[in-house]
Parts: C-alpha cells; structure tokens; sequence
C-alpha cells in the first residue's frame, strides 16, 4: 500500500534541522565525535535543575492510588492552577486554571490551537525567519502559514504584516525570543501589532488571535525582558513548554494560557479541550503534570549559555563570518559569505546558504540553511553543544572560509 501522496511530497521537503541532525550521526560514526563539530538541533543540554529532580524522585515513589489513571482532558486542576500562576506573574494579568490547558509540548499546544480556529483556506500570518514546523502545523488543520519579512535587524515589520492582513486572517502567530535569530521583540513592536489587529478586526470584522509561543522566554542576555503580549492585546494566546528553561525536552510537557480578557474565551478553552481529544493526545503526560505542579518555579542558571555564546562568536569572528547578536534563546543566525574561489559559485538551483553549508559539512561543521526558515542567505548555529566543541571548531571555520 502507498502512503498519502502529500505526505510523501511534504517528506521530501522536511525539517532541514532533522536531516542536519542525522547527517552529524553518520559524520560521527565516520571520524569520531570528536572530530564533528555539530550545531544543528536545539537540544538544551543543561541538566534540570535540583528542585524538578528531587520531585522526580518523590513523585516516582509514591504509592498514591489512582495515580496513573485517565485526569481531565485539560489536565489536573493543581497543575493548571500553578500554569496560571506563571503566566500571570509574566503576562501582568490574574489568570485563573479555567484559563489554561495542558498539552503535549509547545508543539501539541500550537496544533491544539490551530485546530481549534482554522477553517480550511485560513492564514496563519508569522514574520520570517521563523521555526521551520510552523508550516506543517498551520498545514494539519487546513490552513497556510504566511510568511512576512521582518526588518533587517530582524525586528518586527508591523506595517509589512498589516499590509498582508486579510479576511483570511486567523492568527499572527510570533516566536520571542525568536527561534533561529535570537532577537527579542520589544514593546513598541508588540503595542504596534496589537494596534494594527485591533484595527483590522474593526474594519473588517475578523480581530486575529495574536499567538506567542515562548519556550524561550527565560533565556534571555544583558539584563532583556520578553514583553507580555496580554496587557497589549485582548485576543491573546500564550503556548509554551518546559523544554528549554528547564531543559525537559524529552518530557514534552506544555501549555495553552488564553487570555482571560479575549472574546469568547470560555468557547476557545472548550475548544482547546475538545482538540486535545480528538488529535490523540487525550492529556498531557500526568506524571510530568505533577512534577510541574510542585516544580514549576524551580530556578535554573543559564549563565554557561551566554558563555558558549560569546566563546562561538569568538570563533566566527576570526572566520570573519558575519552573525546577528542575540539577545535570548540559544541560536546564532549568521550571514552565509559569498563564495571567492571558482570552483564555489553557485550551480542551478543552489540557494547560498544550502551551498555554504554543504561546504562545511566537508570540515565536519553541522549548520542548518536559513532556507528552512523562510530566509535564504543565512544559516543557523546552536550553541546548546560542549564548550570543547566550539572551541575546537575554530580552525575547521577558519579553513572552511578560506577555501571558500
């Protein structure tokens, strides 16, 4: 039996992240790991913090009955109750656990919400670069993810997105600090936004929800701060997970928090609550759901983050490779060099970000094209790897440049 022509077309085209992944698996069996310098995949390698493995361990020891059995959907009261409460303290707005969902990760939150209010043919509006599964998500449900460029320094274009703008127009879906550059979106980029929604939703009689996804809002450099979308913007969602402040990835644990001022908030909370049924999940894992309950505020040192940051650009700076300065998360988005030698131009089809990057996979250098972000000409470095690492990768960048 064959399977689904469009999921073999969308195969094809899949996560450049992932490929890049698997490449540096193959590249390791080949030279040791050691000799491969990959910064491909946003794996945060910080181990969790005290307080989440202590609660680890007094969780697994229980001998409470039931533990282990089906819960609510939308998860267990006291876990929802202690989501409300973070989310509160970061958006500036009381929050109660009927405004909260748990779900499986940052990305079963994204698919909930988008199945809970596309119809076929609606947009998804997300300024470019963005994470590349954006796309398939928006894409699950019948809708399209619509790209818009941000500025050169990576800032919002609010006039660009309010210019794309249409009746079409289900969501704007932003990613602060942004996943692959770093940058962080200020106030003045969030109060113009909302202004231009509120705008379009009295003209044309559809307000957009405004979509912030931020597993990344704790890891932030020089003293920045993400501002709260709730504040600014009735028609408000937060998504969001424990993957890379408390470096649980694996335990893909997340949530939905709607603000409590947005239209028909109750219905878009049921909504939630029925698609996390109907998509499979059922619920959120619930031995990690009472983990977080008790653990949730656990207090986590990102410090060694900025330290491989400023080791990394060290790196790049002796390469004379050109990079955006972030100002959180764990990504360096840098400008791919034109080619100098002949033999380096690029060939039909090739993108120069694809073709630079292919060029250093022959030093053993993982990179992923900024293609498969929607912004050709960069590439994406994670630094979320040892310190030998970068260090190491040094004269590999430095030749790679050279014979490029």
């Amino acid at each position: 039996m064959a399977i689904a022509p469009h999921i073999r077309e969308k195969m094809e085209g899949s996560s450049f992240i992932r490929k890049m992944f698997e490449e540096g698996i193959a590249l390791k069996k080949i030279h040791g790991a050691d000799k491969v310098y990959d910064f491909s995949i946003g794996n945060p390698d910080l181990e969790p913090p005290k307080k989440i493995l202590d609660t680890i361990k007094e969780m697994a020891l229980s001998e409470d009955k039931g533990r282990h059995g089906y819960m609510p959907n939308p998860g267990f009261v006291e876990t929802r109750e202690a989501i409300a409460k973070k989310v509160s303290g970061e958006q500036g707005v009381t929050l109660n656990f009927g405004h909260t969902v748990m779900s499986v990760g940052a990305a079963g939150a994204l698919n909930t919400v988008f199945k809970s209010i596309l119809s076929p043919g609606d947009e998804i509006i997300v300024p470019a670069p963005f994470f590349a599964e954006y796309t398939r998500y928006a894409e699950n449900h019948g809708g399209t993810l619509v790209p818009v460029p941000t500025k050169e320094d990576f800032s919002l274009d609010v006039e660009a997105i309010k210019n794309r703008l249409s009746e079409k127009t289900a969501g704007v879906l932003i990613n602060s600090p942004n996943n692959p550059t770093g940058k962080i979106y200020s106030k003045d980029d969030i109060e113009s936004l909302s202004k231009a929604l509120k705008e379009h939703g009295a003209k044309s009689g559809r307000t957009p929800y405004l979509i912030a996804d931020e597993p990344y809002r704790k890891i932030v450099y020089g003293g920045k701060t993400v501002t709260p979308v709730f504040p600014y913007y009735e028609n408000a969602v937060v998504v969001s997970s424990f993957a890379k402040d408390l470096s649980l990835p694996g335990e893909r644990l997340g949530y939905i928090a709607v603000n409590p001022t947005c239209e028909n908030a109750e219905e878009f909370i049921q909504a939630c609550i029925f698609c996390t049924r109907t998509l499979g999940y059922v619920n959120a894992p619930g031995f990690f759901q009472r983990v977080i309950a008790k653990a949730w505020d656990a207090e986590a040192d990102y410090s060694s983050y900025a330290k491989r940051r400023d080791a990394l650009t060290d790196v790049l700076d002796n390469a004379k490779i050109q990079y955006a300065e972030p100002e959180g998360a764990f990504y360096l988005f840098c400008k791919a060099p034109e080619p100098k030698l002949a033999e380096n131009q690029l060939k039909t089809g090739q993108t120069l970000d694809g073709a630079f990057c292919d060029h250093l996979k022959k030093y053993c250098i993982l990179a992923v094209p900024g293609k498969g972000f929607g912004k050709e000409g960069y590439f994406r470095l994670a630094y979320c790897v040892s310190f030998e690492t970068i260090v190491n990768s040094k004269e590999p960048f430095a030749k790679a440049m050279a014979e490029w």
